[in-house]
């Protein structure tokens, strides 16, 4: 699938851009080139160490902002596969510099697409959030205005044999910037500060969002949004999990949060497929034939009204299934 293709990464010194390039060079040993493009010159000298040229001759660092489309272009030059995760992601801060947000994640994704069209880049994935469904903040707002390009751009790529296509998940578990890390560090204090006590997240793996970033790669066919069957957890039991001792401080929701998460809303429902392992959304207009899209998948359209909210889900984790997963892909010492 990767054999002599070159993959660039924007934002790509991230926790899921490193997942993606340890799982690439783990797996695909005929790989061209890595090309980590991100805008944190420390982050990529620090990446650096843990990629040394000697063990890992592929990899390429490049220096720059999704915001500049010249430098997109410059870097995208004999590029065959762009996974594009560069983005401004806390909610909160968001909130409070939404021009920033706005530049970086609608602006920015607009120059990938741009970049890629003007190249001879054949793939782009873009990452996307759960909190791009239904949006109640702005970064999530930034996200669906984001997604909604990367789907459009099938439309406006002429003869080019380029296809765009979007995955959507939830929580990564261990991810920079997540609730577990947090609580981790917090629980020698005693108390941990609770949002509210029926809040609800999607849970999925750094490795589970690597696996769907590379299906969407090999997969997709142009206009898809991939959305995973994950687990649910109770934002409690996560603390139970890592302190059971510990106080709970209720502390309230901040400025755009939700209770409880959604990837597919019931008037996404029209245009949603079971693919058994994921689900995804269908353009209103694929450029592409449904009836065969659906053969070569095994595909089933779900239900009219179906909608899929961490609130509501058929499958949970538990407390204890919680304490395993943090110490299987976050914290190896992991002791409560």
């Amino acid at each position: 699938m990767l054999r002599d293709k070159t993959i660039l990464i924007t934002g790509g010194t991230g926790s899921l851009g490193k997942a993606l390039t340890k799982h690439i060079f783990e797996n695909f040993s005929s790989i061209k080139k890595v090309i980590i493009f991100s805008r944190d010159e420390q982050k990529q000298f620090q990446m650096a160490q843990e990629f040394p040229d000697k063990l890992y001759p592929q990899i390429r660092f490049f220096i720059g902002d999704v915001r500049d489309e010249q430098r997109l272009i410059r870097a995208f030059q004999g590029v065959d596969i762009v996974i594009h995760a560069a983005a401004m992601k806390h909610v909160h801060l968001a909130e409070y510099n939404p021009d920033e947000c706005i530049k970086t994640n609608i602006g920015g994704a607009q120059n990938v697409i741009n970049a890629a069209l003007q190249t001879n880049v054949s793939n782009v994935v873009a990452l996307s959030t759960d909190k791009a469904c239904a949006p109640i903040n702005l970064y999530g707002a930034t996200k669906l205005t984001s997604d909604k390009l990367f789907v459009a751009a099938n439309n406006i790529k002429g003869s080019k044999p380029i296809k765009f296509s979007v995955v959507r998940y939830g929580n990564v578990m261990g991810s920079n910037g997540s609730v577990i890390p947090f609580f981790i560090k917090k629980k020698i204090e005693g108390v941990l500060p609770i949002t509210d006590t029926s809040m609800t997240r999607f849970n999925i793996s750094l490795q589970g969002g690597v696996e769907m970033v590379m299906h969407a790669i090999k997969h997709s066919w142009g206009g898809e949004i991939f959305i995973p069957k994950i687990p649910s957890y109770k934002v409690i039991d996560v603390a139970t999990a890592i302190a059971p001792n510990c106080k709970h401080e209720i502390i309230g929701i901040r400025p755009g949060e939700k209770i409880h998460e959604e990837m597919i809303t019931a008037s996404d429902s029209f245009n949603t497929y079971d693919l058994g392992k994921y689900y995804t959304i269908l353009p209103s207009i694929p450029n592409f034939n449904i009836d065969d899209y659906l053969v070569a998948f095994g595909a089933n359209k779900v239900n009219e009204g179906f909608c899929y909210n961490s609130g509501t889900n058929s499958e949970w984790e538990s407390v204890e299934s919680l304490r395993k997963l943090i110490k299987e892909h976050v914290d190896n010492s992991f002791q409560y």
